[in-house]
């Protein structure tokens, strides 16, 4: 080897290239907290529920019931009373008023229940000619139509469904109308299973009051009636 040749130099080993991964890392998820369990609320009670007509002095506590959320505003339970120009008034502040106008007037129109001093329920009982007349009903020889009581309309709270306040009204009803000298009470339900008028009440909840069932009022109604005297 000439003297000026050098010695090749030693080449370094090379490392190889580091691959990436192509396995996808899993996305790291938070422990989830155990959902707290709901307080359970105890069903509501009608103990102390008791009943006042609605006269000009307990007229706010029917507005209020009336104007509460799913309260039956649009209609003031003008629906059987409406008569002449009144009928032909639809809106809700027209039937506010109409209701108003007999209140103030003195005309009986229903009775409200109240649980610690709030309205919570509305019964419609009157004398039958207070009500347009397709509301139903017979023509008895003798009796005096101001004497016989309809009852033909309920709304109680969803919250308060289903636990007797129904039969509670009925009674305080008849109550309120034999000491107003009805001698007859009359109500207008339909069976369970109607599609409309559910708001007049079941047949059942009458019998079980003591109704009995004299024929029908239209093709769902049934005309059920109680005697006072």
């Amino acid at each position: 080897m000439p003297r000026s040749a050098k010695p090749p130099a030693e080449s370094k080993p090379r490392t190889p290239a580091r691959r990436k991964s192509t396995t996808a890392k899993k996305p790291r998820t938070r422990a989830r907290k155990a959902p707290k369990a709901a307080a359970s609320k105890a069903a509501p009670s009608l103990k102390g529920l008791t009943f006042h007509p609605v006269d000009s002095s307990h007229w706010k506590d029917f507005e209020r019931l009336f104007e509460a959320p799913s309260a039956p505003k649009y209609c003031w339970c003008m629906a059987w009373r409406t008569q002449g120009k009144e009928a032909r008034e639809f809106s809700s502040a027209d039937r506010k008023a109409a209701m108003h106008a007999r209140v103030k007037k003195r005309v009986p129109v229903g009775i409200l229940g109240y649980l610690d001093g709030a309205p919570v329920a509305w019964c419609s009982i009157a004398p039958r000619p207070t009500y347009r007349g397709n509301l139903g009903g017979p023509t008895v020889d003798g009796e005096k139509p101001e004497k016989v009581w309809s009852l033909a309309c309920f709304f109680i709270p969803r919250a308060l469904r289903g636990l007797g306040m129904t039969p509670r009204l009925i009674s305080a009803a008849v109550a309120h109308a034999r000491k107003h000298g009805a001698t007859v009470v009359e109500a207008y339900p339909v069976d369970a299973d109607s599609p409309s008028y559910r708001f007049m009440g079941f047949v059942p909840v009458f019998e079980a009051a003591g109704f009995q069932d004299v024929g029908l009022a239209g093709s769902r109604r049934h005309v059920m009636r109680l005697a006072l005297s």
